[in-house]
């Protein structure tokens, strides 16, 4: 054991003692930080006060040109820029080599979405049992008004006001918000709730209960949409946040009201809902490619 990976060691107590890290964490910043420390080894670098931001940057780059991409690197620094500051308090170094490294950009991934008829598809259709009804009042509900998985799980009876024909959602930073709920969610909610006696249990409160009667898990949400999908033949993996974009990108198609579909989603920042507005523009470029005369390709063209 070196002097480098010894102030690792005791840095990951540290974390794991005082600070209470999650296992998976406290293995992430382990491994990130042996790898930094054979880094620097083969520089001949032999204690941490040794090193400088270069030092860190030239790490960075040689992760990066590993395969490593954008998010993972930004992960990475957040684990050097803790260690770094642990060994400030420490009294091993006196300023933070990794603050001023900044991890390359990563390409926005384009959320996906299920079109229009796809979705069409996935809600018709009869529900069948009791399970089955609520399934499609999750899945109605979430694609009504663009619900996250962890707002939908945690809402209470006293939430849905159907007669208002609104649901009061909390979500991140406890925020909360009124959303419209539809004529077809509506009446799929109004179902659920008439046979949602079969199954209540101790936690009468939640809206949406588990066969126990108990209320519903994020889990089990994800696994009953996925196999719903899979038996209505739809070709892709269908997720929960998958009804969330499609929400979103079908009601910006429509009313083309980016301000609107901010305050519907609960983003704080309008950035973030600027993501859809690329999906709109490809949902556009496909319509021009295929109708415009003079953007089709002629056969054996490239």
């Amino acid at each position: 054991m070196t002097a480098l990976t010894e102030a690792i060691d005791r840095f990951i107590d540290h974390l794991r003692i005082e600070r209470r890290f999650s296992p998976h964490t406290l293995a992430g910043y382990h491994r990130d930080l042996v790898r930094l420390a054979s880094h620097l080894e083969r520089g001949g670098v032999a204690a941490w006060n040794d090193i400088d931001t270069h030092a860190i940057r030239a790490f960075v780059v040689a992760r990066h040109r590993g395969g490593l991409g954008g998010r993972s690197l930004q992960r990475l620094l957040s684990a050097l820029r803790a260690f770094f500051a642990h060994l400030i308090t420490q009294g091993v170094l006196q300023h933070n080599p990794a603050t001023g490294v900044r991890a390359p950009k990563s390409a926005r991934r384009l959320p996906e979405v299920l079109d229009v008829d796809e979705m069409g598809h996935l809600l018709d259709g009869d529900a069948g049992g009791v399970m089955a009804v609520r399934d499609l009042a999750i899945m109605e509900l979430m694609y009504s008004s663009g619900l996250r998985l962890s707002e939908l799980v945690n809402l209470d009876l006293d939430d849905l006001k159907l007669g208002e024909g609104i649901v009061e959602v909390t979500g991140k930073g406890r925020k909360t918000r009124r959303v419209p709920v539809g004529r077809l969610a509506a009446a799929a909610l109004g179902h659920w709730l008439t046979v949602r006696v079969a199954v209540l249990g101790v936690d009468d409160e939640a809206l949406f209960v588990s066969r126990s009667g108990r209320r519903i898990s994020g889990r089990n949400v994800q696994a009953r949409i996925r196999q719903w999908a899979l038996r209505r033949g739809i070709p892709v993996r269908v997720h929960p946040h998958m009804l969330r974009h499609s929400f979103a990108s079908h009601l910006l198609e429509s009313s083309g009201d980016l301000r609107a579909v901010q305050e519907l989603l609960g983003h704080e920042n309008i950035s973030t809902t600027q993501i859809y507005t690329h999906l709109d523009f490809q949902h556009l470029a496909k319509v021009y490619d295929a109708s415009h005369p003079r953007a089709r390709r002629r056969k054996g063209q490239t």
